[in-house]
């Protein structure tokens, strides 16, 4: 809601909240090993002590409708076992340097392993693969193609001339960094709407970048496909635990780009990347 100040009109940003374990959560998580705790415990209680932000919550158990996680979180906190509590600002900067992912219970294990079995799949027959799971209940986003910003992060300078050259011939005004740490400079001047990340970079892991993005809160949602020479089953199963949208296998082909942008932001498709449809999990 809009404030005046003086003359000034400004926009009250609402405050950010985040949860916290209470100490009977924090007695229940410590002994889950010991105690007959459901599913559904063990997932909240884990991904509150792993990252309190609502958003990011949301993000890792993204095949859930948010308003289901929401529930989930307002139950727990009925229950005294956590709380929220007013947040300041985080920067990226601040965040924890953590690179791990996030707990996955064993009843989950399952899900998971069909999710890299099915990428795999998709990656050595069409050289793309989209995380369906993620895509249905991000929120929404309106814009036009070409108000679409796209940043690549690539250092080799003919991929990411290809890249900006694949992008902006669909259409899409695209911006680039050649390593972690101008990808993070870039991110402290402006927010993208979608990244397409190289894992291999010069001074750093794309990894490493993608799990910081995702402990953030307004990062979490971001459409990001890791876009890389990698393709083997634990490079994959790595990026999909931290929460990666999409993977593109190099070489890819000239509307693969294009298809997976409009795609993961809900824009019309107007054709199936060269390689064929991605195949879903």
């Amino acid at each position: 809601m809009p404030k005046v100040v003086g003359h000034r009109v400004v926009d009250e940003q609402p405050q950010r909240r985040l949860y916290r374990l209470t100490s009977q959560g924090r007695a229940l998580w410590t002994r889950r090993k010991d105690l007959p705790l459901g599913v559904e415990y063990r997932r909240i209680l884990g991904l509150v002590d792993y990252s309190g932000y609502p958003e990011v919550i949301r993000s890792y158990l993204a095949r859930y409708p948010g308003r289901v996680v929401d529930k989930w979180l307002t139950e727990f906190e009925a229950r005294h076992l956590i709380e929220s509590i007013a947040a300041s600002e985080v920067s990226l900067e601040e965040l924890s340097r953590r690179t791990e992912p996030p707990p996955v219970e064993p009843e989950d294990l399952p899900n998971r392993d069909a999710e890299v079995s099915y990428a795999d799949i998709s990656l050595s027959g069409l050289g793309v693969y989209i995380n369906y799971e993620r895509i249905p209940n991000r929120p929404q986003i309106f814009k036009r193609v070409e108000e679409t910003l796209a940043l690549i992060v690539e250092d080799d300078p003919d991929q990411r001339a290809l890249a900006v050259l694949r992008l902006t011939t669909a259409g899409y005004p695209a911006e680039t960094a050649d390593g972690v740490q101008s990808c993070l400079a870039f991110l402290k001047q402006r927010k993208p709407d979608a990244i397409f990340l190289d894992v291999g970079l010069p001074d750093g892991d794309g990894f490493d970048v993608l799990a910081r993005l995702r402990q953030h809160p307004a990062y979490a949602f971001l459409p990001i496909t890791m876009l890389t020479a990698k393709r083997e089953p634990e490079d994959v199963a790595k990026g999909l635990a931290l929460g990666a949208d999409g993977y593109v296998t190099k070489p890819y082909g000239k509307n693969t780009l294009d298809y997976v942008l409009r795609y993961m932001m809900g824009q019309e498709v107007v054709g199936h990347a060269d390689e064929g449809a991605p195949a879903s999990s």
